[in-house]
């Protein structure tokens, strides 16, 4: 289900390309890069062009607007069933401020058992967040790892991202970073491996209250 999300994702940044570039040529001011449908829908109808070729352009840019529509509806539909299909895991992840339903269902789908992980640092390394030492003479650095898992990874920058957008504690400790020195990509990475930490000890969590209820619900059992 994650995976037919980010597809239908591509699609539509696909589609919004190509419906850019037409409006591009038909509005002689341009057109915003960033469209929604009814955005897209309201610079077409102040189009009127007389030529073949301009009426062409105006007819598959209205094609492309149906097309994205529709996409729109399916991303949406898509949204919403892996709400419903996380929720009924038991999990908190999605209560993890920038970890969404996709973020979520992702982690879900590439972990499979957390227990695999005997600790944190061993998921960091996993999902390619843990720095790797590039250090020279007198000057600490790490570099990025490019081994591990890469779509927990983009699940985790996602996670980053956001926070840095926001008044959080990643923004605070993002910022901290930066004060002593480190470029931002640097501070970003940070910021990743400390992250890392969170959802992982969610898993924890969450598989602890499954044993939980299991237990009791064995020892409430007349069979046991």
């Amino acid at each position: 289900m994650a995976d037919r999300r980010d597809e239908l994702a591509r699609a539509r940044t696909q589609t919004v390309n190509r419906l850019h570039r037409l409006l591009t040529e038909l509005i002689p001011a341009g057109a915003p890069r960033f469209l929604s449908t009814p955005q897209a829908r309201e610079l077409l109808a102040t189009v009127r062009p007389r030529d073949i070729a301009g009426r062409t352009r105006r007819r598959l840019a209205a094609e492309l607007i149906t097309e994205l529509a529709a996409l729109d509806r399916k991303l949406k539909d898509s949204d919403k069933q892996l709400r419903e299909a996380v929720k009924a895991t038991g999990t908190g992840l999605m209560d993890l401020y920038g970890l969404g339903p996709v973020g979520a269902a992702r982690v879900l789908g590439e972990v499979l058992d957390v227990a695999r992980f005997t600790t944190r640092n061993h998921f960091a390394s996993w999902n390619g967040t843990a720095p790797l030492d590039a250090s020279s003479g007198d000057h600490n650095r790490h570099r990025l790892s490019r081994a591990g898992n890469r779509r927990i990874n983009r699940v985790l920058h996602i996670m980053a991202i956001v926070q840095i957008r926001n008044d959080t504690e990643g923004r605070a400790f993002y910022q901290r970073k930066l004060a002593e020195g480190k470029t931002p990509m640097e501070a970003i990475r940070s910021l990743k491996r400390r992250l890392s930490d969170v959802p992982y000890r969610q898993l924890i969590a969450d598989t602890r209250a499954q044993q939980t209820t299991l237990t009791k619900a064995g020892e409430a059992s007349p069979f046991t």
